[in-house]
């Protein structure tokens, strides 16, 4: 069974995504546009991206003092991802997009996260270019947004600090009104920015011919002083080098240096680094400050970053599961024409005779089985999410009100379940591949480091968790919750009219009951240091429900008896009698507000 005959029925057969082309905004498309897409970006991935998916991880991106120097590969792939158009491929018409359904944009380009992760889908670049389609003036959207859909130009997304990290109420970067008449660029009210920004990815690169980044600073206040917390934090467009009004390139660089590359674990085809704004070394009109220029309103910057995070999110649980993908096919592969080991039989075992292949071992059986389920189950997780963005853009009133409310719920899951989960399919992985899986004679090694990174950017799991048990769960009274069970018991009803998934409908039963509980047990006191003690043990359980819940659903698609449906039935059994009686003790220190970790003394650590 191939990626690509999962991916087919995952979008078809489960999800339906043809059915999509009865709304007006896809009416031009079909099953056969959509598979033309599918065709394309597979076959750019395999041509262009996973032949190199080695050389970029060995020839590391380099500064010559002058200019980022990158792997001729790197710009082949990307200039064939641009020739495609799938970089704005869910936009209108009018912007150059295809208006295709997200749903079939997000499965489009896992190919590309498959074939190889830092290379890369130009994530940054459409989430950057999406913002600015939201909150962004009319001038923005012409200038900065549609000169990176067209791939002319690239974006990046500058949240962290050097001395800050994830703690955005740290934020130290200053902007300051660019002089009198700063409110009267055509391109946004103009400011100067100084600071330091940290882990910019594809923050300076030769790739295109300018970037935007889009940057969080703090506006002082009237005593010229930077305000503690996420009061004064705005958005702004920072470019690589200046623009006129047409989106013209001026040739003046604007006041952004980079200091330096970072150089990670994995990921290592993408350029990493830290970035000066307004140092003075190049400076613009003869003054030293990054020039920006305001998106949206002051103070509201956190507001409008979060339309980018979020899509950032899901990108990154998807990168999780294609690089869980790969893995789980190369040491299916491995287990398959590896012979060691006899089998044992009544006598014991008999070294007379031939050995076997070590997919023929059970524990190897196991942990193949174990890749399939959360790998599997985390696809069609992700797939789920961008069909709720499909809906909440063309649905009626109300299923577009439910589908936001859902997809505020599952993003803290869909970013951290497979970033967890997907990265131990790696680690299996190698366990598969024993010895040989910790040299680079495999890949296997180098999808566990690519895929390690994923559990810390865009947001740790411990952030994740506090978003989900502190926020998520009770917004709006609750609702979201209450749809997401909505949603659980609605498949558990379909399910309960097939005696083969009775066991599995009763079981996912009793554990969304479960999290009900311990939701409930955690906020009994509302004391939120006490309730978000064990905020990442809810946090997995409840991704351990989502997984369960959308393997049940998928197993309702499943009508026939062959291989591939052998092999579903199975992966979602494992899933239920391996990893889904794991919820109890992860949701045992939360209902009881647990202060193990809390209690003891710094000493003694």
């Amino acid at each position: 069974m191939t990626f690509r005959s999962t991916l087919d029925f995952l979008l078809y057969d489960w999800l339906d995504a043809e059915s999509l082309n009865q709304r007006e905004r896809f009416a031009d498309h079909s099953r056969e546009t959509f598979d033309a897409v599918l065709d394309t970006c597979e076959r750019i991935a395999r041509e262009k991206y996973a032949p190199f998916n080695r050389t970029v991880d060995t020839q590391e991106p380099h500064f010559d003092g002058e200019k980022v120097i990158l792997p001729q590969a790197t710009h082949d792939a990307h200039k064939a991802f641009v020739e495609s158009g799938m970089l704005s491929a869910a936009q209108d018409y009018d912007v150059g997009g295809m208006q295709l359904p997200y749903t079939l944009q997000a499965a489009a380009n896992s190919f590309f996260a498959m074939a190889s992760v830092s290379i890369g889908s130009n994530m940054l670049t459409s989430g950057n270019a999406n913002l600015l389609m939201v909150h962004g003036t009319d001038k923005q959207k012409e200038v900065f947004a549609l000169n990176e859909f067209s791939g002319r130009w690239a974006g990046t997304m500058c949240l962290s600090e050097p001395q800050a990290g994830s703690s955005l109420s740290d934020v130290a970067t200053r902007a300051v009104p660019d002089g009198p008449d700063f409110q009267h660029d055509p391109l946004g009210p103009r400011y100067r920015l100084t600071g330091n920004k940290m882990w910019i990815s594809s923050g300076d690169h030769e790739l295109t011919e300018n970037i935007v980044h889009i940057v969080l600073a703090k506006i002082p206040d009237e005593n010229g002083k930077l305000v503690p917390g996420t009061r004064g934090i705005s958005l702004f467009i920072v470019p690589k080098r200046m623009v006129d009004a047409k989106g013209r390139l001026t040739g003046q660089r604007n006041d952004v240096a980079l200091a330096g590359l970072n150089h990670k674990l994995g990921w290592r085809g993408t350029t990493n680094t830290l970035l000066n704004f307004g140092e003075g070394k190049y400076p613009v009109g003869g003054k030293a400050g990054a020039v920006g220029y305001l998106v949206g309103e002051p103070g509201k910057g956190l507001h409008c970053m979060f339309h980018m995070m979020n899509e950032a999110r899901i990108g990154v649980g998807t990168a999780a599961v294609m690089l869980g993908l790969a893995g789980y096919y190369a040491s299916l592969d491995y287990a398959k024409n590896r012979p060691q080991g006899r089998p044992v039989g009544p006598a014991g075992k008999d070294a007379a005779r031939p050995q076997v292949r070590i997919i023929e071992h059970a524990d190897v059986r196991r942990m193949l089985l174990a890749q399939k389920s959360y790998c599997e189950g985390a696809l069609a997780l992700e797939l789920y999410c961008a069909r709720l963005v499909d809906e909440q853009k063309t649905g009626d009133a109300q299923a577009a009100d439910d589908a936001r409310l859902l997809l505020e719920v599952l993003t803290p899951i869909a970013k951290s379940w497979p970033s967890e989960w997907c990265l131990e399919a790696n680690s299996l992985a190698i366990q598969v591949h024993g010895g040989y899986g910790y040299t680079r004679d495999f890949p296997v090694e180098q999808y566990w480091r690519d895929n390690r990174l994923n559990m810390i950017h865009e947001g740790t799991h411990g952030i994740q968790a506090t978003d989900l048990l502190g926020r998520k769960v009770r917004m709006e009274g609750g609702r979201g919750l209450l749809l997401l069970a909505g949603r659980v018991n609605a498949t558990i009803e379909r399910a309960l009219q097939r005696p083969e998934l009775a066991e599995h409908a009763n079981a996912l039963g009793a554990a969304l009951a479960q999290v009900g509980a311990a939701t409930k047990a955690a906020w009994a006191t509302e004391d939120p240091a006490a309730a978000l003690a064990n905020a990442v043990p809810y946090m997995q359980a409840f991704g351990h429900l989502a997984l369960a819940w959308i393997w049940l659903d998928v197993l309702l698609a499943v009508q026939d008896e062959t291989p591939a449906a052998q092999g579903r039935r199975a992966a979602a059994r494992y899933f239920y009698r391996y990893e889904l009686p794991r919820i109890g003790a992860w949701l045992q220190v939360v209902r009881t507000r647990d202060q193990t970790c809390v209690e003891l003394p710094e000493d003694g650590f």
